[in-house]
């Protein structure tokens, strides 16, 4: 060692100085490799649907000290871009009819305290090319989880009962769980109507043309579109209700991780519920 550092006429000191500050850059190029890796693998395992922000959550979650501008860097370097959505609009709300309305009881009140105690609901259009699809969610306030839902080719009441049918008895809420939906014709039916009192639900309804009222249904189906249906093309009608049971039942409520629930996922925090009151 030495002779080597008089050859080359370098100091011994500066030679491990160099050997040290190699063995660093190596930790750290493999360090990026392997964070790359892993990145790319949470970016392909959420179907291309996770950012930056949410990629950044999970490796923290596993143990990585790591900076969200790198994980932006890093992505944008690799070509890993998340599904960005388009707008498209089409008004999925009637309340030009003549039947009864429910007060506004839920009055942007997003908070409570329990599963089952708060169910919010809505419908949404998903274009298919072999005809225009409708998607009929009811969602629970406390854990975020679709507790129900339809897809069908007409915007109907028995759309939106099939829905809340699936709903409750899938999860049999409690007399007094509070149902609230926008002013739509199909809530606003006779036939609704008697469905929620034959389930003991106290029945609340947005007012005329404020969507702030039913923000949470109004917020997943934003997602929804986001992240799945204008990344998707539906060729078939078939084809959209198997994926849409993929992304509602096996993604969203099982995988997704939610930023208002401490970014695990709907059926996660529902079962984190359950364990601490047990």
């Amino acid at each position: 060692m030495e002779k080597m550092c008089n050859v080359l006429v370098v100091s011994r000191s500066g030679y491990y100085k160099w050997i040290q500050e190699k063995a660093i850059a190596n930790n750290y190029q493999k360090r990026r490799r392997a964070l790359l890796a892993r990145i790319t693998w949470l970016f392909m395992d959420s179907h291309r649907r996770y950012g930056s922000p949410k990629i950044t959550k999970l490796l923290r979650q596993e143990g990585w000290t790591v900076s969200e501008r790198l994980v932006g860097k890093l992505m944008n370097e690799n070509g890993l871009r998340s599904c960005v959505s388009k707008k498209f609009r089409v008004t999925t709300t009637d309340s030009n009819h003549d039947q009864p309305i429910a007060p506004n009881v839920l009055n942007q009140n997003f908070k409570t305290t329990a599963p089952n105690k708060i169910w919010v609901t809505d419908i949404t259009y998903v274009p298919c090319r072999e005809g225009r699809l409708y998607l009929a969610s009811v969602l629970d306030l406390y854990t975020r989880k679709i507790v129900g839902w339809k897809l069908a080719d007409r915007m109907t009441t028995d759309l939106v009962l099939a829905a809340l049918e699936q709903a409750y008895e899938t999860h049999k809420p409690p007399e007094g769980l509070i149902h609230h939906s926008d002013r739509g014709s199909q809530y606003a039916s006779e036939e609704y109507r008697t469905k929620l009192k034959q389930y003991h639900m106290k029945a609340s309804m947005s007012r005329k043309g404020n969507c702030y009222d039913n923000a949470c249904i109004e917020s997943f189906h934003s997602v929804l579109k986001k992240e799945f249906i204008y990344c998707t093309k539906f060729r078939t009608k078939a084809q959209a209700q198997q994926e849409m049971f993929e992304y509602i039942e096996l993604f969203y409520n099982r995988k997704r991780i939610h930023g208002s629930l401490g970014y695990v996922s709907p059926l996660r925090f529902e079962a984190l519920y359950y364990s601490n009151i047990s």
